[in-house]
């Protein structure tokens, strides 16, 4: 029998309301059936649906608050980083209180993810990272598909947390914003991708300027990204999200291990798409990487299920 569940759509990566990532948050997931969750994920047609339950009893007796399932349209997640920090900041600002006032811990696919709260913004603890590289052929190919030159690909790695993308440090910010992909040829290679694109330090001045300007623009708080994101998840039939946090998280663990990016930094995604996404970068003295941003709460109520 349905019934009337609390209900918030949120957006992520950003203080103002649509310049972010949407995402639909069912606050009270109990007694739903996995085809229901799927159902409705399929009906918000959002890029992730979550749903909220009790931890597990081995999750709760580790220090797990909640327990949350993602779904994309197409399937569910074990892990990803807008709809981890999306939840959080839904569940407490309906009332959850957490074990801990500093930090919430998550239960999802991946098991225990750590979230710490610095005021209203949040950020994760990127879960654990497997990389390697990619066959010769294999990025032939998916440079092909983007219309890319392999002098324009300075290192490339596959990246695996929960989620799996094959991740292009390119040669410039620019470079980054002018791709424009074959979606089809994508899908055809199953492959999603994370674009990134680090300005040379010369570059510096002008780069403050044009982000100050978008900031402006977007009536957004101002802040000074140095790092440059785009993420095609084609095989998903998401041609372009607009702002990653699995993405994010992997791709900083490998640019900051790899000295191609500082331990701390703001990453700017969604540009192309009419955003202006923002994630706090920042690995801390145990060489934990944190993946943070702000969420605002755009839609609250309840819905039928």
């Amino acid at each position: 029998m349905p019934q009337q569940r609390p209900f918030a759509q949120v957006d992520v990566f950003t203080a103002q309301p649509y310049l972010g990532n949407p995402l639909a948050v069912v606050l009270d997931g109990a007694g739903l059936s996995e085809a229901q969750m799927q159902d409705f994920a399929r009906w918000t047609n959002l890029s992730e649906t979550t749903f909220v339950l009790p931890p597990t009893e081995a999750a709760a007796a580790q220090g797990a608050d909640y327990r949350v399932r993602i779904f994309t349209p197409g399937g569910e997640l074990p892990f990803a980083g807008h709809p981890t920090l999306g939840t959080c900041y839904a569940w407490l600002e309906s009332g959850g209180t957490p074990q801990r006032a500093d930090l919430v811990v998550q239960e999802c696919g991946v098991g225990l993810v750590s979230i710490a709260r610095d005021g209203t913004r949040l950020a994760f603890a990127a879960p654990t990272l497997k990389r390697s590289t990619p066959t010769p052929e294999h990025l032939a190919r998916v440079s092909a598909a983007l219309g890319l030159h392999p002098a324009q690909i300075l290192a490339a790695q596959h990246l695996d947390n929960g989620p799996q993308w094959l991740g292009l440090l390119l040669d410039s910010i620019q470079t980054v914003l002018d791709v424009r992909p074959d979606h089809a040829a994508l899908k055809d290679l199953g492959q999603k991708v994370g674009l990134a694109g680090v300005e040379p330090a010369q570059a510096a001045p002008q780069l403050i300027a044009r982000a100050n300007r978008e900031a402006r623009a977007f009536g957004a708080r101002t802040a000074t990204p140095t790092v440059e994101v785009r993420a095609f998840a084609s095989p998903l039939g998401v041609n372009e999200d607009p702002v990653t946090g699995s993405l994010n998280a992997s791709l900083a663990q490998w640019l900051i291990a790899e000295g191609h990016v500082p331990a701390q930094y703001i990453a700017a995604q969604g540009a192309c798409l009419g955003r202006a996404g923002r994630v706090h970068i920042r690995r801390d003295a145990q060489g934990q990487v944190w993946v943070g941003g702000d969420t605002v709460i755009c839609i609250s109520g309840m819905v039928t299920l």
